[in-house]
């Protein structure tokens, strides 16, 4: 059986709850790194990125978030991995959602504050990633990376993370990026932050044959025309 794209084909109350959870989560994901940004001690490996272009060309953080997350789709086409809905919203949302929570929060906070933002965003960021996850509309496009690179490769999964994390982490400490405890934090936890939240706002959705089981049932109740 091909495997299917993430779609539109359920019932309306499933679906009007998939939407609002995919479009919150990636809110609170931009939200998320926001705070883990101005705690100002380290942050994820893509963000270390951003922010070693951004000193380097003067765009907003969000800005090159969206522009990152189109190079890697293109990354996306010799691997051969499919588009959904919930990949191109994240290509476009979190990034302006990262620069409203950016405009909302100050800079230079007293550490105790900073302190407290670190955990905060780590904890956000691994609850917005649950809901997009879960909502069932694709991977983001780092995801997608992932798990492209390990279908084609064959290569275990925490492998190609690992190696792609330590790529644009050095690529961004080399551009400038802030790299700190948060960092080493945000590995060592987001993980298992995301073990329980990815299942635990999951959509238990309708069967992907729905449409077609009810039309063979409605199908089998009329009578047959000659």
């Amino acid at each position: 059986m091909p495997r299917r794209l993430p779609s539109f084909d359920d019932p309306a109350p499933i679906l009007t709850r998939r939407l609002i959870q995919l479009f919150a989560g990636l809110f609170l994901y931009g939200i998320a790194i926001a705070l883990i940004v101005r705690a100002e001690l380290g942050v994820s490996p893509w963000d270390v990125l951003t922010q070693g272009i951004a000193k380097h060309t003067g765009l907003s953080f969000g800005v090159i978030t969206v522009l990152v997350s189109g190079v890697v789709l293109l990354i996306w086409i010799p691997l051969r991995q499919r588009l959904g809905f919930g990949t191109v919203m994240n290509a476009l949302l979190v990034g302006p959602s990262a620069d409203v929570g950016l405009w909302l929060i100050p800079q230079g906070l007293d550490l105790w504050v900073r302190m407290l933002l670190l955990p905060a965003g780590i904890v956000v960021l691994a609850i917005a990633t649950g809901l997009y996850i879960g909502a069932h509309f694709g991977p983001g496009p780092r995801d997608g990376l992932m798990t492209g690179l390990h279908r084609v490769t064959g290569w275990r999964i925490w492998i190609v993370r690992t190696g792609i994390e330590l790529t644009v982490l050095t690529a961004g400490w080399l551009l400038g990026g802030n790299v700190g405890i948060g960092t080493v934090l945000f590995a060592a936890t987001i993980g298992p932050l995301c073990g329980w939240t990815i299942p635990l706002f999951a959509i238990r959705r309708a069967p992907a044959d729905w449409r077609e089981t009810s039309a063979t049932a409605a199908a089998t109740a009329a009578p047959t025309t000659p």
